[in-house]
């Protein structure tokens, strides 16, 4: 019996084009801190190591302190004052990204159907990101973060996809059966690993990142409309 539904975020729930919104996401953040002396093409890539310090996280701190003692390597302690200038960022001007993603309306009655049927909800989104961001994420997909009983981002989490200790993390900390979970994403190798924990899954592939080529068949897997059958929905 499934009693906790997780829910990727990107592909998943909110449609996009990966290429385009990194595209739309660093051009506009780096417009967003220029003044704050950040070169564009340097920010980038302070971003992208920082993003590799998160993936290479060994849970002895949460991902936001990885990432910034990492940034903070490269541009110096002064980048911790400008975090507050990051988070507005994300409050204000990342809505830029939202052009590369699309909408599915049915996702907001799947998932009022199954708070409707008491299941518990989480949103778990690979937490590269401060909870504002992915707030704002969730509002684009037509949701809201009182939709979900936790939501997973930089600041709550040790690990990130595809570590199946990030899946662990979520567990333990919500008491959770992983047997009684389902983990629902678009990516073979970073949401279908939850099922080496026990978790029940399926793949969507509307938005389908399959890097590997693997065969899918071994998982259940189908469009958004095939998750909703897959539901009882």
């Amino acid at each position: 019996m499934i009693k906790t539904v997780l829910f990727d975020m990107d592909g998943t729930l909110l449609p996009m084009d990966t290429a385009s919104f990194e595209k739309l996401y660093f051009k506009s953040l780096a417009m967003k801190v220029a003044p704050l002396g950040y070169e564009p093409s340097s920010l980038v890539k302070g971003v992208l190591a920082g993003v590799e310090a998160m993936v290479a996280n060994d849970g002895s701190v949460t991902n936001d302190v990885a990432f910034w003692k990492r940034f903070a390597s490269i541009f110096g302690d002064r980048a911790y004052n400008d975090i507050a200038a990051f988070d507005e960022y994300y409050r204000t001007d990342f809505v830029v990204a939202k052009g590369a993603c699309g909408y599915n309306s049915k996702v907001a009655d799947v998932v009022t159907s199954l708070k409707k049927r008491g299941i518990k909800l989480v949103l778990a989104t690979n937490p590269l990101f401060p909870l504002v961001a992915q707030e704002a994420r969730i509002g684009w997909a037509g949701l809201s973060a009182g939709d979900f009983a936790d939501i997973t981002h930089y600041g709550n989490c040790h690990y990130c996809k595809p570590n199946v200790k990030y899946y662990e993390e979520i567990v333990q900390k919500l008491g959770l059966n992983a047997c009684e979970c389902l983990m629902v994403g678009n990516d073979v190798n970073e949401d279908m690993i939850a099922a080496e924990l026990g978790m029940k899954v399926f793949l969507v592939t509307d938005c389908l990142l399959n890097p590997g080529n693997k065969d899918i068949s071994v998982y259940p897997h189908g469009n958004f409309d095939e998750l909703a059958k897959y539901l009882e929905i």
